[in-house]
């Protein structure tokens, strides 16, 4: 909710923390302690919104967003594996954010990560400025999953969304790369000093979808005085820390339910005419069939670069095909 507070310039002081709506109040303490880093817990909700409504842009559920909260509607109120991915990108997204405050210098509290220094054994010197990931790492633990530790581990709900939430920490910590620059004579490589980065956020959201893709049905279960999560069907492997986890089946998200915020069915969507996938219209109009019409695009076309230095295209009209479903 955080991303669609227009009305809220900048989260500046302890006053502006009492007024942000969907903050339990333990988070609210946190923001009143930390307020300098709230911008970019902002930033990070607002990718995170981004990041879903790219990877889901063409299935049933679009992770379309609402004025009011949850802002993803009662879809994520229930255990679904769409819940699943929401809660993974959006604890991913506070650490990423808050991570790249830190290396860009704009908070006071955290900076480059200064652990990592020294010549490597591949004989490079680190140096340069390490992505500080163990800090965003941290505050998005405590941000983020305090919601969860709030009403009692014990619950399987609890459970699903604190394991889907560091799974989504993993989708970072597992994917940091090293990034080089060569130092020396007409930029031979006589000297390399590296550091370590995050992915771009976009492989982040990749592999979260993924594993959304491949996410494991569990059930609680007792194991000796600790309630755990455990696979559904005995048969299939363990999920690890990095897979994403649910415990019910998702709905069909054919159909508008007005009880449902968040339901908005798939009525009006475009399809994929010649698709077999999910994005066709067979599958994404629920076998209701489709209607189509030609629209006039005008597109940007014979494009040539002048020197120096600017592009000149002409603009071409072209008729398209577009179907939507009924």
């Amino acid at each position: 909710y955080l991303a669609k507070l227009s009305s809220v310039g900048s989260i500046r002081d302890e006053e502006t923390c009492e007024r942000l709506r969907g903050l339990i109040q333990r988070q609210v303490q946190i923001c009143k302690r930390s307020v300098e880093v709230m911008d970019a817990v902002r930033h990070g909700a607002q990718l995170a919104i981004d990041e879903c409504q790219f990877q889901f842009r063409n299935r049933r559920w679009n992770c379309s967003t609402l004025e009011t909260m949850p802002v993803f509607g009662k879809v994520v109120t229930q255990g679904t594996r769409e819940a699943a991915f929401v809660y993974a990108i959006s604890a991913a997204s506070v650490a990423f954010a808050v991570t790249r405050a830190c290396s860009s210098g704009e908070l006071e509290k955290c900076g480059c990560d200064h652990n990592v220094h020294g010549v490597s054994p591949e004989g490079f010197q680190w140096s340069g400025c390490s992505d500080n990931i163990a800090y965003g790492v941290a505050f998005s633990q405590s941000f983020v999953d305090v919601r969860e530790r709030g009403k009692g581990q014990s619950s399987s709900r609890a459970l699903m969304n604190l394991h889907n939430n560091e799974a989504g920490r993993k989708a970072i910590l597992s994917n940091m790369r090293v990034e080089c620059k060569c130092h020396g004579v007409s930029g031979s490589c006589e000297v390399k000093t590296c550091w370590k980065a995050m992915p771009p956020f976009r492989k982040v959201g990749n592999i979260i979808k993924e594993k959304f893709d491949g996410a494991t049905e569990v059930e609680q279960r007792k194991v000796g005085s600790t309630k755990v999560l455990v696979p559904r069907n005995s048969q299939f492997k363990p999920h690890t820390d990095e897979d994403l986890v649910y415990l019910e089946p998702s709905p069909d998200f054919c159909d508008y339910d007005p009880r449902t915020p968040g339901m908005l069915g798939t009525v009006g969507r475009q399809c994929n005419r010649t698709s077999k996938a999910i994005d066709g219209c067979e599958l994404m109009c629920c076998g209701r069939g489709f209607q189509t019409q030609e629209v006039e695009v005008v597109d940007r076309c014979s494009c040539k670069f002048h020197w120096c230095c600017y592009v000149k295209c002409k603009q071409c009209r072209k008729m398209m095909e577009i179907h939507t479903c009924r």
